[in-house]
């Protein structure tokens, strides 16, 4: 069911509905989003390629359309056949952080050069405004609490294509005119998450790991610690960002507020499952260690309720995990461009 929102900055949407493109769709936050729009009464053309989504997490009520952002022709057929669109909510990407070192070019056609044919077609296009899901990572370490006046100092590939596209932003708008949001959610998850995906969402690894009847992979001492981001407290805010005149060109932090140790999370799992603690410590692999933000900004325009705090939020998500069951952990289909440092638990499996 949609979330709430109800933000005090907000203009009324007009009469007529707004079209409006989501990228991502299939995946976790995408398909959340979406949902979110249809809620606000905009006719939503949803696309994603299915690399890490599914076409379950896709409501009948929009128009679906698979393709692949990294071809521009495809990019160029969205507009020509779905339509013009209000408004564009770019969330399809590849957002595996830790594994963006060992596949930079993958990271860059599809986080960067991906967003830049979505961009010109939205200049090209007269987009009202294009709403673009940024990271937490374009931070860097050592900035916490992440305010958004701090300088982005990106150390991976992922935050660096990231923080490209905020900056192609606010480059194509003193150029072209063109409006945008960008938001920094970090940490989300719940319910429609992939679990299966062995190299992000750390929520997902665990609870996979839990229902195969397995420890739960810790890198290193588990000390780091991150805030966890309900869905709820993330895709409703998104979905309206658009009808906000004060976030117009703007930047916003995204997410719960409290940190927590991976260590902390993997008892709240242990916990919500009714299991035993047990982990697995791995080789520490090159991450932040501490990593949470300052919300002030997005409360100001938006004014959203309290989040769902984590022993709620894993509940939750628990419960939906439970309905339905383990999946395989997937490998990364395409080449690992540099095996040098790659974490060992990352290391393809013998056929």
């Amino acid at each position: 069911m949609p979330g709430d929102c109800s933000p005090a900055a907000v203009e009324r949407p007009n009469e007529e509905p707004r079209r409006a493109l989501v990228t991502g769709a299939a995946g976790f936050i995408g398909s959340h989003v979406a949902d979110e729009c249809l809620a606000l009464g905009m006719e939503v053309v949803a696309t994603d390629d299915l690399s890490g989504g599914f076409i379950e997490n896709v409501s009948a009520e929009a128009t679906w359309v698979e393709g692949d952002l990294r071809s521009a022709e495809f990019v160029d057929s969205l507009w020509r056949d779905h339509g013009p669109f209000a408004y564009v909510y770019h969330l399809g990407a590849y957002a595996a952080e830790g594994l963006s070192h060992f596949i930079r070019a993958f990271n860059y056609r599809t986080n960067l050069e991906a967003s830049m044919y979505l961009l010109n077609q939205a200049i090209t296009n007269d987009v009202e405004r294009f709403v673009f899901t940024s990271s937490i990572a374009v931070y860097g370490a050592g900035q916490v609490p992440m305010t958004e006046d701090q300088i982005p100092q990106p150390e991976d590939p992922y935050g660096v294509s990231k923080y490209a596209v905020e900056l192609d932003l606010a480059a194509a708008h003193e150029l072209f005119g063109i409006d945008y949001t960008v938001f920094r959610p970090h940490n989300v998850y719940g319910d429609r998450q992939n679990i299966a995906d062995r190299y992000r969402n750390v929520i997902g690894i665990f609870m996979n790991a839990v229902l195969s009847g397995r420890s739960m992979p810790v890198f290193g001492d588990g000390t780091q610690s991150r805030a966890f981001s309900y869905i709820t407290d993330v895709a409703p805010i998104i979905a309206r960002s658009p009808l906000a005149g004060a976030a117009r060109n703007e930047v916003f932090n995204l997410g719960a507020d409290t940190p927590y140790t991976i260590l902390e999370l993997a008892e709240e799992i242990s916990s919500a499952f009714d299991v035993p603690l047990e982990v697995e410590h791995l080789p520490a692999r090159n991450e932040v260690v501490h990593a949470f933000s300052d919300h002030s900004k997005v409360k100001l325009v938006f004014d959203p309720p309290d989040p769902v705090d984590l022993r709620t939020g894993i509940r939750r998500m628990a419960e939906w995990v439970k309905g339905h069951g383990p999946r395989e952990a997937v490998e990364f289909v395409g080449e690992i461009e540099v095996a040098r440092n790659l974490p060992p638990s990352w290391r393809r499996t013998p056929a």
